[in-house]
Formats: C-alpha cells, sequence, structure tokens
C-alpha cells in the first residue's frame, strides 16, 4: 500500500532544545537541577493534566511557581526563560512543505491546549494539513487512539501513514497499529530514512 500521509512530533522534532544553558541557568538560579524542571512542566501529575486538556497553562505555571516556592513578583519570564533555548528547525519545516505536493502532512503531538495557535505564532502551521494536539483532543501518545485520530483526520489508513518522533513508547504506540515509523535522531537521519520508505513505498510507475 502506497504512503499518502507524513506525520510529525513537535517537541524534539520540529521544535527542539538545542542550547540547555538556558535551561540550566534558570535551573541553578531556583536551585534546582534541570531534570527537575523539566519534570514539573512535563511529566509531573500537573505537567501531564496540561498535555490532556484538564488544566490550563495559567494553571500549570500557578503550580509550578508553588513547587518553586517563588513569590508573585519572581520570575514573571519563567515559562520563557525554561524554553529559551528551544530551536524551530525552519529547514525541517521547509522540506514538510516540500512533501506537501505529493503527501498530506499532519501533527500528533503530546502538548498543551491550542497547539494550532501556537504554530500559527511559529508562522509554520500551513506547513501541515492535520494538527492533532494531546490538550486539545484529551489522548497523549503512545495510545492508540490519538494515532487513530489522525489517520481518520487524514483520511487514510495506518499502512498508508509514516509517523516521526524522537521517543521510543510513542514509536512503539505508532507500529502496534501498522503505521510505518521513524525513530527521530537529526534532522538529517530522520530525512534520509523517510525518503528511503517513500522509495521503497512508492517506487516509481
Amino acid at each position: 500500500m502506497a504512503i499518502t500521509a507524513i506525520l510529525w512530533d513537535i517537541g524534539g522534532v520540529i521544535n527542539r532544545t538545542e542550547d540547555l544553558k538556558p535551561r540550566d541557568e534558570l535551573a541553578s538560579e531556583l536551585g534546582v537541577s534541570r531534570e527537575y524542571l523539566n519534570h514539573l512542566f512535563f511529566s509531573s501529575s500537573e505537567g501531564t493534566k496540561a498535555q490532556l486538556g484538564q488544566l490550563s497553562i495559567p494553571g500549570l505555571m500557578l503550580h509550578i511557581r508553588r513547587e518553586l516556592k517563588l513569590e508573585k513578583d519572581q520570575y514573571p519570564d519563567l515559562i520563557e526563560r525554561f524554553f529559551g533555548g528551544d530551536f524551530i528547525d525552519e529547514e525541517l519545516v521547509d522540506y514538510v512543505r516540500q512533501l506537501q505536493s505529493d503527501y498530506k502532512t499532519g501533527v500528533i503531538s503530546n502538548a498543551w491546549s491550542q497547539l494550532d495557535d501556537l504554530l500559527t505564532s511559529w508562522g509554520i502551521k500551513d506547513a501541515f494539513d492535520v494538527v492533532i494536539g494531546s490538550g486539545d483532543v484529551g489522548i497523549m501518545k503512545p495510545e492508540p487512539e490519538i494515532y487513530q485520530l489522525a489517520l481518520q483526520r487524514l483520511g487514510v489508513q495506518p499502512q498508508e501513514a509514516v509517523f516521526i518522533d524522537d521517543f521510543i513508547e510513542n514509536i512503539n504506540g505508532a507500529q502496534a497499529l501498522g503505521i510505518h515509523t521513524i525513530h527521530f535522531r537529526s534532522k538529517d537521519q530522520a530525512v534520509e530514512k523517510l525518503k528511503r520508505i517513500l522509495v521503497k513505498e512508492n517506487p516509481p510507475g
């Protein structure tokens, strides 16, 4: 069955933390580790609620500030500094745009709510035909329903799709449904592997 759709993760793939220095400096000032900060933002119970759309971003920030014992006027730019080393891979986004002439493109991301608006503010929403954010649909990878929802909205079967993600558990979740997968390690590695899959599954003629 030919490939007709290519699905991308956002965090760690399209948008990556390339420079750890800002987050390390923030953690040092706060007297905690970078790992603990990551936990508060993403893998804590409140971080998970935010990614399921059960807690607003302001609500999550309030929880994080309480955990860090910050006064109201301290670190008003906490969220900006936490993400200060993040980088949108514009070259990779341009490649996704090129794919749109032949393939449907989409996003499946564990993210806070209103992912559409975030991608629009970054100027990259146009690269994707469908955007599925966990905070907007109430389902997180690697639950099968989030992949199935993306496939349904794109109108494709699992065997017609490729999914690129940096977490192996999310790759395994997609593979279990029969989706072709690429475990992202770098832009060049992912693009090269995608090209090989497309040549194999969509031979010319």
